[in-house]
């Protein structure tokens, strides 16, 4: 007989790191005024500290720009130009927590999102997924977390105007983020 983990919704206290190979971090930008062009990026780190007292929580991720990837090559590497991301003199985007509160069962994040040198306050709406034993002997937590910043107020001014009005992409970008993350050894 197998044992099926359950999981719940108890995080232990502790620092749980992020398991980049079974998250995602991704947005959504609009595109030519009649679509949505979807990207991800493939290298991510972070940790997420949780404790009994939601002020003592907090959250700290560092995602590498260049590892955009929207299914097209000539756009990413666009993306990875001055125009937009600017990866040579800005290879990171980071997130820390200033203030974590519940709301219901879910939470916010206050925190700053820095792009392009720039950093600007952002919150993240957080919900946490369930915690759960792995099959190696872990305790493993998951959280879905989504916030909408924009992209000017980062100093990516790049478009082209349309010809019947509006611009070639949008200025608010969704960010949506899937996080497992596996909880740390107390540190002696």
């Amino acid at each position: 007989m197998v044992a099926v983990a359950t999981p719940t919704q108890v995080l232990a206290p502790g620092t749980w790191t992020i398991d980049p190979s079974h998250s995602e971090v991704s947005f959504t930008v609009r595109h030519l005024m009649v679509s949505k062009v979807r990207g991800t990026f493939s290298r991510f780190s972070g940790t997420i500290t949780t404790a009994e007292d939601h002020s003592q929580a907090g959250v700290e991720a560092t995602i590498e720009l260049a590892s955009v990837d929207t299914r097209d090559e000539k756009r990413d590497a666009h993306l990875r130009s001055p125009d937009f991301f600017h990866v040579e003199r800005h290879p990171e985007m980071t997130y820390r927590s200033r203030s974590v509160r519940a709301v219901g069962d879910n939470y916010i994040v206050e925190g700053e999102l820095t792009l392009r040198g720039v950093t600007r306050p952002v919150e993240l709406r957080l919900e946490p997924n369930g915690v759960s034993r792995d099959p190696w002997g872990g305790t493993r937590a998951g959280f879905s977390a989504s916030a909408e910043i924009n992209r000017r107020d980062y100093g990516v001014e790049f478009n082209i105007p349309l010809e019947g009005g509006g611009f070639v992409v949008g200025d608010k970008v969704s960010i949506n983020i899937e996080i497992e993350a596996v909880l740390q050894p107390p540190q002696a």
